[in-house]
């Protein structure tokens, strides 16, 4: 296996060694080149040796003397950026085995990937991982890496996952303890399967794994109404989403008073579904886990209190805007606007009804166009703002693929969309958008 190099960067230390575009890498360090970790992580080192092949097929070594992580200054050809690793996991929680057909092809990849999951934080279940994968993971030290954990009942996370190789989430993440790999773990809560003992057993056996754990993100369940073929999952009340969030406070105080950390995080939705208070910016830390919208919104309110500190508020005739978003943060941008908004500007928050997806989908992200332009026909203002996590699709497209441009044209007033932060925010309700 061999990988071809198509650029060399004028100056630096590959043209040196005489490496020019045309040439393949046959190896480094002795070992073959199997995708860009690998390339990363082989170059990083101070000293090591290269097999080159040229254009007429002949090989030499080159030595390789340079600073630690200094760059060599190769551009590879694409062929090394494998193709995400599918998943083979059946999870009676998976949001994409709950979507309805005809959506856009790349909507149901299911990626189980543990290279996106170091490049980009995507989660992984470590189900579809072999030994010699295992070995590269180690070998190449591999750090952090965000795994779905969902219990450490391996019989109950079988039953989660509908994947035998799910019962070896302990002995496989032990394996990383001992090598030094951290990770960051998430469970997502099924009501009557993962919660109650299974998760207080699942939490004590996740602390055991300490200083390897970083952080622990619990997320409720997402069910939409399409979910023909799997097993009834009740969804969270006021009063469960309640229940969780007081279970977790006794492991939370004593994992910071014997650990120095809370460990474990409940996700704002569980927050935003009970109608207790967001916990307080000391409260989540260095904010391990704000990708998988645990601290978001707390984050987002201390964001647009120094924001509105400051930036100048400009002076705007009197003006009325609708904030279209999610049913479970409605409250919380409704509080945020009666705060915040300019003298002369009126702020409706207009929770958009998940009709697409089924009601119990509450989150803004999921919003579609068609029941944005359905539910926003009688609003009555000079603007309509969304968050820009409603789009996807390089920006253009809806989920329900209904463009921007559709939208607008079907919408009673302009449609504005801001970023989906404390300061987007601010510069929205105060005209600075």
């Amino acid at each position: 296996m061999s990988t071809a190099i198509t650029h060399v960067q004028p100056g630096s230390i590959a043209q040196r060694l005489g490496l020019v575009a045309g040439d393949k890498l046959v190896s480094i360090a002795g070992e073959p080149i199997i995708d860009q970790i690998d390339y990363q992580a082989l170059t990083a080192q101070e000293r090591f040796d290269m097999m080159v092949e040229d254009a007429g097929g002949q090989t030499r070594t080159v030595h390789v003397r340079k600073e630690d992580w200094e760059p060599l200054g190769l551009t590879l050809d694409q062929t090394i950026v494998s193709k995400p690793r599918p998943c083979r996991n059946h999870c009676i929680f998976c949001f994409i085995d709950q979507m309805p057909p005809g959506m856009r092809k790349t909507l149901y990849v299911k990626d189980d990937d543990w290279r996106l999951s170091l490049m980009m934080g995507n989660y992984i279940t470590m189900t579809n991982i072999d030994d010699h994968e295992l070995d590269r993971i180690i070998r190449r030290k591999v750090s952090p890496l965000f795994v779905s954990v969902q219990c450490t009942d391996p019989d109950m996370r079988v039953k989660l996952l509908r994947n035998p190789n799910a019962a070896k989430i302990m002995d496989n993440l032990r394996l990383l303890k001992a090598n030094g790999i951290r990770f960051h773990a998430q469970m997502v809560l099924c009501p009557g399967w993962n919660d109650g003992e299974i998760l207080k057993k699942s939490l004590e056996d996740l602390e055991t794994l300490r200083p390897a754990v970083q952080s622990i993100a619990l997320v409720p369940i997402g069910l939409t109404k399409f979910r023909d073929g799997l097993p009834y999952i009740k969804p969270y009340n006021k009063q469960m989403a309640a229940d969780l969030i007081e279970s977790v406070k006794p492991y939370q105080e004593r994992f910071l008073r014997e650990i120095g950390t809370r460990l474990v995080f409940p996700a704002d939705e569980f927050y935003c579904l009970s109608g207790l208070p967001l916990p307080t910016d000391e409260e989540y830390e260095d904010y391990p886990q704000i990708e998988n919208g645990v601290g978001m919104l707390r984050m987002f309110e201390t964001d647009l209190e120094y924001a509105a500190e400051d930036l100048p508020m400009t002076e705007t005739p009197p003006r009325r805007i609708c904030i279209a978003t999610g049913t479970s943060v409605a409250p919380f941008l409704r509080e945020l606007a009666n705060k915040h908004a300019p003298r002369g500007t009126t702020v409706e928050v207009r929770p958009i009804v998940n009709k697409f997806f089924g009601e119990s989908v509450t989150v803004a992200g999921l919003i579609t166009g068609q029941d944005l332009v359905a539910q926003c026909q009688n609003v009555q203002a000079d603007e309509i703002l969304i968050v820009r996590s409603m789009i996807r699709a390089e920006g253009d497209l809806f989920l329900d693929n209904m463009s921007v441009d559709e939208v607008r044209a079907k919408l009673p007033c302009p449609l504005k969309i801001t970023e989906n932060s404390g300061e987007g925010f601010w510069r929205a309700i105060s005209g600075q958008l």
